[in-house]
């Protein structure tokens, strides 16, 4: 029963970001001060979501045209460096792949876990990191929704995927 309300969040959460995405307009795209810029928030959003989603670093999968190895957001703190903001529709290409995952993913888990798989988080079980990505997730779609939202722009909440 975890994992199937664990998948139905995070297609929720993944369609949200999605629509977010989908509503963006091009001259909001890139707007905002770096590196906090709607298509940047977007895709650390998108890219952390596929990442804390699996069991642990070694089972990150990258897409081929996206982000591999690097947040967008905190490059500039000395992470590696994203080659480049993907365009609108690369970013939803890549969340159709991050969503594709999802039910695959989430099956293999092992929720019982008391760690959570990533070196730099300590004394957190597995379901917990995944309650806590889940937060991390909606906590940016609230961001980009606020930004559209200032746009004249509304989004669509969803209860689940």
């Amino acid at each position: 029963m975890i994992k199937s309300a664990l998948k139905q969040q995070y297609h929720a959460g993944i369609a949200m970001l999605t629509d977010c995405v989908e509503l963006c307009p091009d001259t909001l795209w890139e707007q905002g001060e770096f590196p906090r810029t709607f298509a940047r928030i977007a895709l650390h959003a998108g890219y952390f979501t596929q990442l804390y989603m699996g069991q642990n670093e070694a089972a990150f999968q990258p897409w081929r045209d996206g982000p591999t190895d690097h947040d967008p957001l905190l490059e500039p703190y000395g992470l590696p460096a994203a080659a480049r903001v993907l365009s609108r529709e690369e970013a939803i290409a890549y969340f159709k792949y991050i969503d594709s995952l999802v039910d695959s993913t989430v099956d293999g888990l092992d929720l019982e876990s008391q760690e959570a798989g990533f070196s730099w988080y300590k004394n957190i079980t597995k379901l917990s990191h995944e309650l806590m990505n889940l937060r991390h997730t909606q906590g940016h779609i609230g961001q980009l929704s606020e930004l559209l939202m200032m746009h004249g722009i509304d989004t669509r909440w969803r209860a689940r995927g």
